[in-house]
């Protein structure tokens, strides 16, 4: 009988022992590197390219500069009919996004090809 109340005791005591929080060994959470980004509250940023591909007929450029909320750039491109397309846009938070499109040079429409109908 003394027996039974020792262990009676030792389960009461693991059981209180095990709800105490912080008992159960939690996971190992590896550190994966990241790190906070800094933020930059006037970004300031330019690039401009250009594509000049005569077998393949891929002509474009594109420019764009940034100063804090405001984007401006525009670009250009070849279209299938000869004439270029240019887009000059800006961006910011009073206006919303804004582009002007035109066009320039004249179209070139080929013939369209005659195909000769054969039988089987």
């Amino acid at each position: 009988m003394q027996y039974l109340r020792v262990v009676a005791v030792l389960v009461a005591l693991a059981a209180v022992a095990s709800a105490y929080p912080g008992f159960i060994p939690t996971a190992y959470v590896a550190d994966h590197g990241y790190a906070q980004e800094e933020y930059d509250s006037h970004p300031k940023y330019a690039f401009k390219y250009g594509v000049h591909d005569a077998h393949t007929g891929d002509v474009k450029s594109a420019s764009e500069h940034r100063d804090g909320d405001v984007v401006k750039g525009e670009y250009s491109l070849l279209q299938p009919d000869g004439t270029t397309r240019t887009v000059h846009y800006t961006a910011d938070d009073h206006n919303g996004f804004n582009a002007v499109v035109t066009n320039s040079g004249h179209a070139v429409h080929a013939a369209a090809p005659v195909l000769a109908l054969s039988h089987y």
